[in-house]
């Protein structure tokens, strides 16, 4: 295999013939480039030559799930990818259009050790990437990333005999009935179903049916242009459209999907947002009661209830706080024998005997209609309404190249913890402590806090802050770790703010 090219102008003869690869696609835990800007077809070929190269190497079964989303382009990319893991040697198994949990359902259904998903997740159409893993239930992580760039663009990659091509059916309808098992809902439940013309437009409908839940539709007709918004429900954009179906429908809670179906929003019935940690701190205050003294991995972003909750701690709980990022996450879940892990973005590992650790939005959907079933007598609402009240913000992502973003935040943490040690206070209370498990995560003496680190999967930073006081102290908060990160010139403006 030869060396992949960064840098071909489309519609020439060598974008047709040569592998075009920028390395700034190779990220923590999954791989995305814009295409064909940044990869094109002969390029994908080389990293499926890659992909493959390292399961040989690692003596990993030459056998893998792949599967694509629904954007127009995906099909056309997953065969590329397709092509280079059968030149290494690999036996695939194509399950077909898929969500991201459908593919790594698959690797448990086919009993195969390694999966590969062709979907850009949230990210806007003109991105693509992969979602890969070796083993089950976990996915690839900064060393295995590593491994898989140094083989792809130094031209490691090697041709075996033994590939092979199967198309398996029948895979969606499978990993529809392990969701649904033998649960039926006992009570009325009336949900809204939001898909934003997504992936998910060809599952959460069905599954909520099969459930006996009441479906009120929310752009669920797929439709690869996503004519109303990016399917992607920590936006506000999606939040607040789920927001008004609750209010226009009467619904008892709106659930919504991102575009491969591995995160879950909630809309309560009085059409409040609810923020996924929060929600996370619901459904583990429910699944402690099932499973008391067990423990639960949380992100960096996420509120600190976790760990303050008065129910959790009376339930025996263990919070563990956490790196963001689901390879990260579902790595930790793992590793320690958590119940559950949850990410402020909407990523969900439940582990057994709820879930197999994967992020799946769609049993999280089963999982909280089961928490609304165990609780008759509540809303989601009253559920959101009984935890204790804290003032977060959004998470914020301030543009910052790819190329700059991870030099700028070791500068924005080495001034935060200087800030700390030096005595100084953030929003005028005196800072605790300063965890930099992953970026800096500022706590203040009665808990508040305010975070700053690296996307790992787009060119910005992100920003999150948290008051245990009011809103105005979280603001406050915001305001000083934002004339923090003002300090450097390369970090450009928000896609949202407070």
């Amino acid at each position: 295999m030869t060396k992949p090219i960064y840098d071909v102008t489309p519609n020439t003869w060598p974008f047709l013939r040569d592998a075009m690869i920028t390395p700034t696609g190779f990220r923590e835990y999954d791989a995305r480039w814009k295409y064909p800007d940044e990869i094109n077809l002969p390029g994908m070929t080389a990293l499926g030559l890659g992909l493959g190269t390292q399961m040989q190497r690692r003596g990993i079964e030459p056998v893998i799930a792949v599967g694509n989303d629904y954007r127009d382009y995906s099909l056309a990319i997953k065969n590329a990818l397709i092509i280079g893991l059968m030149q290494a040697g690999i036996q695939v198994k194509d399950i077909g259009p898929a969500l991201s949990p459908m593919a790594y359902f698959a690797q448990f259904h086919l009993d195969v050790p390694a999966v590969a998903m062709v979907t850009a997740s949230h990210n806007p159409n003109g991105w693509t990437g992969v979602k890969m893993g070796f083993d089950r239930p976990l996915t690839h992580g900064p060393d295995e990333m590593g491994e898989l760039r140094d083989i792809v663009l130094s031209g490691q990659g090697e041709a075996q005999p033994g590939g092979g091509y199967e198309f398996v059916d029948g895979v969606r309808e499978a990993y529809l009935d392990d969701l649904v098992g033998d649960f039926k809902m006992s009570r009325k439940l009336k949900v809204v179903c939001a898909t934003g013309n997504g992936t998910a437009s060809a599952f959460a409908p069905e599954l909520f049916e099969r459930l006996g839940v009441e479906v009120v539709p929310s752009h669920n007709r797929l439709d690869y242009s996503f004519p109303h918004y990016n399917p992607n429900p920590e936006a506000m954009e999606m939040l607040h459209d789920m927001s008004d179906s609750v209010k226009a429908s009467g619904a008892d809670l709106a659930l919504g999907f991102d575009g491969d179906g591995d995160r879950c929003g909630v809309v309560d019935d009085e059409g409040e947002e609810i923020f996924a940690d929060k929600v996370g701190v619901i459904m583990a205050r429910d699944l402690s009661k099932i499973y008391p003294n067990s423990t639960f991995v949380a992100d960096v972003k996420s509120t600190g209830l976790f760990a303050s909750d008065p129910e959790l701690k009376a339930n025996g709980v263990k919070a563990d706080y956490w790196k963001t990022g689901h390879s990260h996450m579902k790595r930790r879940v793992k590793e320690i024998g958590a119940l559950a892990g949850f990410e402020k973005s909407g990523h969900y590992f439940l582990a057994e005997p709820v879930g197999r650790g994967y992020d799946c939005g769609m049993r999280v959907a089963v999982e909280i209609c089961k928490l609304m079933d165990r609780n008759p007598d509540m809303s989601m609402s009253d559920l959101r309404k009984a935890l204790p009240t804290t003032y977060s913000t959004p998470t914020m992502s301030p543009w910052c190249a790819d190329t700059e973003k991870y030099q700028v935040l070791e500068r924005l943490v080495e001034k935060l913890v200087a800030k700390a040690e030096a005595g100084e206070t953030l929003a005028g209370r005196a800072i605790k402590e300063v965890v930099t498990v992953n970026g800096a995560r500022v706590i203040l003496d009665n808990g508040s806090w305010g975070l700053v680190r690296a996307s790992s999967n787009t060119p910005n930073l992100v920003v999150v802050c948290e008051s245990s006081e009011s809103d105005a102290e979280m603001r406050a908060i915001f305001a000083d770790i934002d004339a923090v990160i003002r300090t450097e010139e390369a970090v450009g403006d928000y896609d949202q703010t407070i």
